[in-house]
């Protein structure tokens, strides 16, 4: 059926094949600043940066990474926020010919050691307030150059004495003697033009990790085909243009972050505002300032925006493009969300989509002008999806749940220095092409419309039958006393698992056994007995990863090593 491709119908204006750069990364960006150097990339902090500055800043520290002994082939560590040196860095690196390692800021210094070791990384960047976690490395990790940052590197003069008085002063001193290159000397020096490299586009550019968190992170290794046809495909998608204002402020050691909002961005010419913290009162601020017409993030960020009181009042018309990922987004956000933007002047739908690393980011997302309730829309240009039976190449029929598996240009390399788990994920299949195993649970309509399930690791197994734990969030957190929930199965002599919900409740909801029994008959009303929870547990919050979305692997090791809470049991 896939063969097909049904969801073309749907495309609209979208070209249904793209005709993809086959240049490296940083010559992505010298491109758009030979045609418009003098437009606006960054906006950082209120201090800009035109195409053409930003293309001499990647030149000057291409020139001194190459100085200070990058060579082609070498790995650099970036652990960065969304930054002016981070993405400066990035594409630095792929003008010397060497590999971007990108990692979390925040990583502990152990995480840190097995990013460096894994990507053989023997230049590293950060900023100095995260000095400490490097400092020990030199000796048990192939580091040999660490590159300090200061965010009041990029700011103004003004700006940099506020951060100075705000946050600066409480960043510990560097060491004296310390063995570090400071960002400005990298980059303000004069230094040789490095040689261009011999690398070509389907090599190695970027390695991002997994998430890590059933056992240590996976290096997946992305081409400079790989990030720049996903980005392109989201820059068609969403028609991105040079009239455009993005938010960047996912994170960079994030595919969406990195290649839907930054190259994306950066190869069609559109303005970045680039926002290091990432926090709901910070994008509010900036809604209200900067005339967004784009913007990306997670279901919470939108929560939070809907209900925040800055911006009531504030006009947000410019708005015209919103996209939710990374986790199940409620009718009740998207509706709280899109009512608030029709307040303010404007008529933007949030919109759907879904993405994973291993394909650098975004590759199926709902269309602008025809999104389709409750599904997470359509296959990108050149993009094909089909649902197998797990583990398996047999395609299944519409409407059947099954492993949602991928094959496009932004499909990933393979996991670094990993081949079983290479060949556990990229498969090749009777039609002769490379598939990947998403490990992503879901099914397809007879329109090509994905609906996602649950991961399949995820998938809780009860009484024979198959309980997707987002299913039954969903009806959970349709009741109006539940702001959020999170749905686990715990090992049970008689069903195999039993279905467990950890429910937050809605201000003024009074958590306790009546409204427990309402909750669990309000899911006995709209869903199969075996999905329904058998045992209800309140809480005040839920346990949130970096990325802001429900960490269900942090609750489920709870029980695993034996916490007791307080639950209703039906």
């Amino acid at each position: 059926m896939f063969e097909t491709k049904p969801w073309l119908q749907f495309y609209g204006d979208v070209p249904h094949t793209l005709e993809y750069p086959r240049v490296r990364l940083d010559e992505v960006v010298a491109r758009t600043a030979a045609r418009i150097p003098d437009a606006i990339a960054f906006d950082f902090f209120g201090s800009t940066t035109t195409y053409e500055e930003l293309n001499q800043a990647i030149e000057s520290c291409a020139r001194g990474l190459g100085a200070r002994g990058l060579e082609p082939g070498d790995r650099i560590t970036i652990s960065m926020p969304t930054s002016p040196q981070g993405v400066i860095a990035f594409y630095a690196a792929s003008r010397v010919g060497a590999v971007s390692s990108i990692i979390h800021p925040l990583s502990t210094t152990d995480e840190i050691a097995h990013y460096l070791t894994l990507s053989n990384s023997r230049f590293a960047l950060t900023l100095d307030a995260f000095y400490e976690r490097f400092a020990e490395l030199h000796d048990r990790t192939p580091l040999e150059t660490l590159i300090l940052a200061r965010i009041p590197d990029e700011l103004s003069a003004w700006k940099r004495i506020g951060f100075w008085a705000t946050h600066g002063r409480k960043i510990p001193r560097i060491p004296a003697g310390a063995h570090v290159t400071w960002w400005t000397e990298l980059t303000n020096g004069s230094h040789p033009r490095v040689a261009a490299p011999n690398s070509g586009p389907d090599e190695l550019a970027t390695i991002l990790y997994s998430g890590g968190t059933t056992g240590a992170p996976k290096g997946i290794m992305l081409s400079h085909t790989n990030v720049t046809s996903e980005a392109l495909q989201v820059a068609t998608w969403v028609a991105v243009s040079e009239r455009d204002v993005v938010l960047a402020a996912l994170p960079i050691f994030h595919g969406f972050g990195l290649s839907a909002l930054i190259h994306a961005g950066l190869l069609a010419g559109a303005q970045l505002v680039m926002v290091p913290q990432f926090s709901p009162e910070i994008v509010a601020k900036l809604m209200r300032s900067k005339q967004l017409t784009i913007m990306a993030g997670v279901p919470t960020l939108y929560d939070a925006l809907a209900k925040h009181p800055a911006l009531r009042g504030a006009d947000i018309s410019s708005l015209r493009a919103a996209f939710s990922g990374g986790d199940t987004l409620l009718p009740s956000v998207q509706e709280g969300f899109e009512r608030l933007v029709a307040e303010r002047g404007g008529s933007v739908r949030l919109l759907e989509g879904y993405g994973l690393t291993e394909a650098v980011s975004a590759v199926i997302c709902n269309p602008l002008h025809a999104p389709r309730e409750g599904t997470l829309g359509i296959p990108f240009p050149d993009m094909l999806v089909k649902v197998c039976e797990p583990q398996t190449d047999r395609e299944l029929a519409p409407g059947e749940d099954g492993e949602i598996s991928l094959a496009g240009p932004p499909v990933m390399l393979g996991y670094l220095d990993n081949p079983k788990a290479t060949a556990e994920a990229l498969r090749q299949h009777a039609d002769g092409r490379t598939w990947l195993h998403t490990g992503d649970v879901g099914h397809m309509d007879e329109d090509g419309f994905i609906t996602f399930a649950c991961r399949l690791k995820r998938m809780i197994k009860s009484s024979g039958f198959n309980v997707y734990p987002s299913q039954v969030e969903a009806v959970l957190e349709g009741h109006p006393s539940v702001a959020q929930s999170c749905v686990i199965g715990l090992p049970d002599e008689t069903q195999g698992a039993r279905v467990k919900a950890i429910v937050v409740p809605r201000d003024g909801a009074s958590a306790g056994d009546a409204l427990a029994d309402e909750l669990i008959e309000h899911c006995r009303a709209q869903i199969i007995k075996w999905s329904c929870p058998r045992e209800i547990e309140f809480r005040p919050e839920l346990p949130l990863t970096r990325l802001g979305k429900v960490d269900y692997r942090a609750l489920e090791a709870e029980y695993k090593e034996g916490a007791a809470s307080p639950q209703r049991i039906a």
